[in-house]
């Protein structure tokens, strides 16, 4: 396992960052592909990275929520066709590829914590444009295994909790939505995952989370409480905040599919929210 190189499409970016550091310290070696010198919507660069590496994992994504309404187009073009292209590159190749995808894709109505095999139905141009890409990398006929993660936070990127205490800092009051419900997940978190997935490369749909679900304000009244922040809280709801982009209410995932897969058990998201929240 430790001669295998790795190349990782989006290295710089949040889970790019740490997904690199932990596989560096695995024994892998690792290519970071990103921005500048790196554009995933370049047929030419995004063949060297393939070439690159026995096996390629993207995080690579055009990420701006409330700005793909608007340029649903660049959106597509990073987080549909590139993947799709990705895929065909490494089927030729004969290599394996992990792609990272979102809980966008959901429509946010279900009661139920969503599986694998429920029926998505994004409601905003960012979720359709991931849900395509997974499309096309999956018919391109790769070996490939997709990973939907959801609500990640982490210390490379702006992360919601680092919002919160941003504003908590500016503002005298800050309002948080109670009605959508995840699961705050630490990109260190996927980071193992992917480092567990990568031995055993496995192919088809995972959905991964953090253990349990809370509110956004209720996770927002955890990061508060924790670092002992005296601010006014309050509870709001999403049609309260009239942004270009629609979210799901229920962003839940079913875990119990890659559960199978990985050797460690999940740990719920209380544990390394703290531990994020200590190193700030």
């Amino acid at each position: 396992m430790g001669k295998e190189t790795i190349a990782i499409l989006g290295g710089r970016g949040m889970l790019g960052t740490d997904l690199a550091e932990l596989s560096r310290r695995q024994g892998f070696g690792v290519n970071v592909f990103d921005l500048p010198e790196f554009d995933i919507t370049n047929a030419e660069d995004l063949e060297k990275a393939v070439d690159s590496a026995d096996a390629i994992v993207n995080c690579a994504a055009y990420t701006n929520v409330d700005g793909a309404e608007s340029e649903a187009d660049l959106a597509y073009a990073a987080n549909a066709a590139a993947v799709g292209r990705l895929g065909e590159l490494a089927g030729k190749a004969d290599k394996w590829v992990l792609h990272v995808s979102t809980d966008f894709v959901f429509d946010g109505e279900s009661e139920s914590p969503y599986a694998e095999g429920d029926q998505a139905n994004p409601i905003n141009e960012y979720g359709r444009s991931k849900l395509a890409g997974e499309r096309l990398l999956a018919d391109s006929g790769c070996r490939c295994c997709i990973v939907r993660v959801q609500w990640t936070y982490g210390l490379a990127g702006k992360s919601f909790p680092a919002k919160l205490i941003q504003r908590a800092k500016s503002a005298s009051e800050v309002k948080v939505v109670d009605d959508q419900v995840g699961s705050p997940t630490a990109t260190t978190e996927v980071a193992g995952a992917i480092c567990e997935l990568l031995g055993k490369k496995p192919r088809g749909l995972y959905h991964f989370a953090a253990g349990g679900y809370v509110s956004r304000y209720d996770a927002a009244k955890f990061v508060f409480d924790t670092l002992g922040l005296n601010v006014k809280l309050s509870a709001c709801k999403s049609s309260d905040f009239a942004g270009p982009a629609r979210r799901p209410l229920n962003s839940r995932f079913d875990c119990s599919k890659i559960k199978t897969v990985l050797d460690k058990p999940i740990e719920r998201w209380e544990v390394p929210l703290r531990a994020f929240l200590r190193k700030l």
